[in-house]
């Protein structure tokens, strides 16, 4: 399994939800959002829907009729009724991705320091593969 951390600084999480959601999606899996703020999840939405003219990502909430259908699912848990492969903790907080090939935790100021011992939790974790990006000059360049 592979483990992500994306520090926020520059773009809005709905921003960077969308750039992953795309790679995700242009690999032929699906993804599974989480947050367990509705407010965020609907900006996220929002940002899914309008993220290109050509590349809208089709996205709906785990609780709303259909959820086993949609390609992004935005949950408050880790209900994959969409079968998602992939995760994003796009609040910050680091949950179980058992079962999940990849996640992604996506952290800001706030949520720096729980991210840190995060990654500590993780030293002992064997086949587990983690990777730390940061935002520089506006690309994400990967630092570990």
């Amino acid at each position: 399994m592979k483990i992500d951390f994306w520090q926020l600084s520059r773009d809005p999480v709905e921003k960077v939800v969308a750039l992953i959601a795309q790679r995700v999606m242009d690999g032929g899996e699906r993804l599974l959002v989480v947050s367990g703020d509705l407010e965020q999840r609907e900006a996220i939405s929002r940002g899914l829907w309008k993220s290109g003219p050509e590349h809208f990502l089709a996205n709906g909430e785990a609780s709303d009729p259909g959820a086993e259908l949609q390609p992004i699912l935005l949950a408050d848990t880790l209900d994959r009724a969409n079968g998602a492969s992939h995760v994003v903790f796009a609040d910050g907080a680091y949950r179980d991705p058992a079962g999940f090939e990849r996640a992604f935790l996506l952290f800001d100021e706030d949520t720096k320091q729980a991210a840190r011992r995060t990654w500590s939790e993780l030293d002992s974790v064997t086949g587990l593969e983690r990777s730390y990006f940061e935002q520089v000059d506006g690309r994400w360049v990967k630092k570990r």
